[in-house]
């Protein structure tokens, strides 16, 4: 068994390849630092499962889990992250992830996750699955930040943070003129008019911090 270890930080990818070895005698680890690096091991190596930092350099953890949905369908992957389970989770299972496991609950979650998804199935937290059924109820109604795209999503929260459009347009390797278009979009959707009223309303349904 061979399982990839993606993210951007050498001791979090040791801290993890120490907590899952101690669980899983005999797997083999590699390690990948971005999404290149992901994208090669795959290329080459027979890897049993993915396990990938949200927060990658360069192109972000959800383009890089839709990359390998879409060349590897098969391959399961849990997504780690430092963002809460309402702010990511939800948007990372309907794109393919098998489990979202936060930094913070990683220690606890990880291998019992890990044991279930190699086993074949899917891993959610109690208070994930909460939100998923709560999700299936058509009658309720769906908050405005649903309407958004993944990549109009991120652009969201980053406008709500404060980030100015060079910052995001940096940060997701496109044009400000591109980012505008976004942010027209996102306002159009979610029936806003200011940058003041996004951080608001990102605050009110805690999508930032």
């Amino acid at each position: 068994m061979h399982i990839l270890i993606a993210d951007d930080h050498a001791v979090v990818r040791r801290g993890l390849r120490e907590i899952m070895a101690d669980a899983l005698p005999g797997a083999a680890f590699s390690e990948a630092g971005n999404g290149d690096e992901v994208l090669s091991h795959l290329g080459k190596s027979q890897i049993a499962m993915l396990v990938l930092d949200l927060n990658m350099p360069g192109r972000s953890g959800m383009d890089i889990l839709r990359d390998v949905k879409h060349s590897f369908p098969r391959l399961p992957v849990i997504i780690l992250s430092c963002q809460p389970e309402e702010q990511y989770a939800v948007r990372c299972l309907r794109a393919g992830a098998a489990a979202y496991i936060t930094k913070e609950s990683a220690s606890e979650e990880l291998v019992m996750a890990t044991k279930k998804i190699l086993s074949g199935g899917r891993y959610v937290s109690t208070s994930l699955a909460e939100t998923l059924i709560a999700n299936l109820d058509e009658s309720a109604a769906r908050p405005l930040h649903e309407l958004l795209s993944d990549r109009e999503y991120e652009v969201m929260r980053m406008i709500a943070a404060g980030a100015p459009l060079t910052e995001i347009g940096e940060r997701l390797h496109v044009s400000v003129k591109t980012v505008s278009t976004y942010r027209a979009r996102i306002m159009e959707k979610m029936q806003l008019k200011t940058n003041a009223d996004l951080t608001r309303y990102a605050l009110t349904q805690a999508l930032i911090d």
